[in-house]
């Protein structure tokens, strides 16, 4: 009997897969996944659990808020010195949520969507949403891989592991599956080239290539020239002409631009090379289009995405637009600054530790136990923690927040614990033995710190702007918080 394995490859598997696709073979997988959009799949409504906060049509989940406060408590200030961080607690951060939502919502009021920069990304993003959706849809239970073709593919090179043989195998007839259908789309689309305005392109590519408005530091075009070194008339030349739409000068150059500069084509001083690009730059709209035909323009799930990535982006330009109003301190102002944080600027403090993490209270207790009873750290590692290799290393403030000082407490050759710290992408029991304490050290003022201390100051101004900006924007946007949904909620409170 032929053992076929799954015929149903991952999202992943296929988001990967259709990146290549539609971009070329020519992107490395990293480039390709963030190419494809791949992330953690959005809950939709049906699937939110309780609300904690509102404010005009934005709601915030307790799960969301828990997820956040989560990502607040682990520390972003690596360069802080002095491990004094507090731990942020629920309705801060929920307040803080509120703000940007807020802060969303007056940027859509304002027009943000509509700059060019940020309509073009949305665009993109729901584009490679719609083909990943497409795609999967097509290809879902058509690609086996039998038993016998991972052994042939294993032997032809022996290098291979029997997953990643799978894996290659997966690949190589999804790209051939691929590659039919769209022939398929390509041949009912009534694509029309406009061989005619080749030379234009030729003209208009030397030009941003060669002689840009602007200095620029890189020898390749950037995507800003195309934004704002070529004209409307000449991002609208038509290059061809399909059923339900046109590829236009603007888009071939988008399409120029998804390449990385060093893969980019080195015959577009030809009508060859104009035209291959051109093929290029047609994938992408003839599968939105065929998407859209199947109706997965109204997937809700997608239009969720979108919306999401719609706020990022305003979020993001919200806070750039913000920052350019903070004014640079004086010198004076540097001096002063680094007189009042002296501790923060010298060298940091650090220990070098061993540790074993325990699932939980109760085992960490047990660990602990066993060390005063004698037995040698290793073994108790072995015998208690999930986690079975470890070695000793040195850690800092910077890196250990909140969870320092409890750290520092202890004096070379003592063990802690059990007390809290970071683990993977949560907050775990663990039992600390001191190797080594080094105190910080504190440096005199030279002007060569100034770089320094000036990012630092400008970080504090920018963060208290967009504060006091988002409580501005709380008093014109009605909001409302829970606060007995809340009120237990506790990350360091871990079983």
């Amino acid at each position: 009997m032929v053992k076929v394995f799954s015929n149903k490859p991952t999202v992943a598997f296929l988001c990967l897969l259709a990146a290549i696709f539609y971009f070329g073979p020519a992107e490395n997988s990293a480039s390709a996944e963030r190419k494809a959009g791949v992330q953690t799949p959005i809950k939709s409504a049906a699937e939110q659990s309780t609300i904690v906060g509102r404010i005009a049509y934005y709601t915030i989940t307790r799960e969301e808020l828990e997820k956040r406060l989560m990502t607040e408590l682990h520390p972003y200030d690596y360069e802080n010195n002095s491990g004094q961080a507090e731990p942020a607690d629920a309705k801060s951060v929920l307040m803080k949520m509120i703000a940007e939502k807020a802060m969303v919502i007056e940027a859509r009021a304002q027009g943000y969507l509509n700059k060019e920069d940020i309509r073009s990304s949305v665009k993109r993003f729901k584009e490679r949403r719609l083909v990943n959706l497409l795609l999967q849809k097509y290809i879902q239970g058509k690609v086996t891989v039998t038993e016998n073709e991972i052994k042939q593919r294993m032997q032809a090179d022996p290098k291979l592991d029997e997953a990643r043989a799978k894996a290659l195998i997966e690949r190589t007839k999804t790209n051939k599956i691929l590659d039919r259908y769209y022939s398929r789309i390509y041949a009912k689309s009534g694509v029309m080239k406009l061989n005619q305005n080749f030379p234009k392109v030729i003209k208009l590519h030397d030009r941003l290539l060669r002689n840009p408005k602007q200095p620029r530091k890189a020898s390749w075009i950037q995507t800003s020239q195309v934004r704002e070194e070529l004209t409307q008339s000449e991002k609208d030349i038509v290059l061809a002409r399909y059923n339900s739409g046109k590829i236009t000068l603007k888009n071939w150059f988008d399409a120029l631009c998804e390449i990385v500069p060093p893969r980019r084509p080195r015959d577009l001083n030809t009508p060859q090379g104009v035209n291959n690009l051109l093929e290029r730059a047609l994938r992408m709209p003839l599968l939105v289009s065929e998407a859209e035909s199947l109706g997965l323009d109204r997937d809700q799930e997608m239009l969720t995405q979108v919306r999401d990535y719609e706020d990022r982006r305003l979020l993001s330009e919200t806070r750039a637009v913000k920052y350019k109003e903070v004014t640079e301190p004086t010198t004076e102002q540097i001096i002063a600054y680094f007189g009042q944080n002296k501790e923060s600027f010298g060298t940091s403090k650090s220990l070098k530790i061993d540790l074993i993490w325990c699932q939980d209270l109760k085992t960490a207790k047990q660990a602990r136990a066993a060390l005063d009873s004698g037995k040698d750290f290793e073994s108790v590692r072995q015998q208690y923690s999930p986690q079975k290799e470890g070695k000793p290393f040195n850690t800092h403030p910077g890196s250990e927040g909140l969870f320092w000082k409890d750290l520092w407490a202890g004096d070379p050759n003592q063990i802690i614990g059990p007390v809290k710290g970071f683990y993977r992408q949560g907050i775990s029991w663990r039992i600390v033995k001191i190797l080594e304490k080094t105190p910080g050290q504190v440096k005199q003022y030279s002007s060569d710190m100034d770089s320094r201390i000036r990012s630092r100051i400008m970080s504090e101004r920018s963060k208290a702007l967009i504060t006091r900006y988002g409580n501005e924007l709380l008093k014109k946007y009605p909001y409302q918080i829970y606060a007995d949904r809340i009120k237990d909620i506790d990350p360091l409170n871990i079983p």
